[in-house]
């Protein structure tokens, strides 16, 4: 009779136990969408710049870029290409883009933070890789600029 109820304790705290373990283990493997620090900086040359995904993309504007060692789609997130401060880019630029390869849906893709052209930088995404509105750039650059101006 012991035996049993002892077995029934044991099952019983695993049941409980359980679910957190397959919670912990989902957060683990799902991970955060943007990891700030696996962020790499590639060079290339912008082979096109998609303004509209292509089918099976993620949604938003993306550069395809020519690096030294193969093709990379960068994903520049939906307001890249919109609104004041918007990314300025065409065909046959030298870029350098900032942000962190992923796979998703069994592609690789680079989800972009930042894209530097003729010396000039544009944020694609905050630090959490949240894609930045033409008003979000709008306020971080005053930001800046007030920075700049007490200094």
């Amino acid at each position: 009779m012991k035996s049993v109820f002892a077995g029934l304790c044991v099952l019983a705290l695993l049941s409980l136990v359980a679910p957190l373990a397959a919670g912990a283990a989902e957060t683990r493997t799902a991970g955060p969408y943007y990891d700030i620090s696996k962020e790499v900086t590639l060079h290339g040359t912008v082979s096109s710049v998609l303004t509209k995904p292509s089918k099976g993309m993620l949604m938003g504007s993306h550069l395809l870029i020519q690096t030294g060692v193969g093709s990379l789609d960068a994903s520049l997130g939906r307001f890249a290409l919109q609104g004041r401060g918007a990314l300025s880019v065409e065909p046959g630029k030298q870029v350098e883009v900032t942000g962190v390869m992923k796979t998703i849906k069994g592609k690789q893709v680079f989800i972009t933070r930042t894209v530097t052209v003729n010396g000039h930088a544009y944020t694609m995404r905050n630090q959490h890789g949240i894609s930045m509105s033409p008003q979000a750039r709008e306020r971080a650059s005053e930001k800046t600029a007030q920075k700049g101006a007490w200094l």
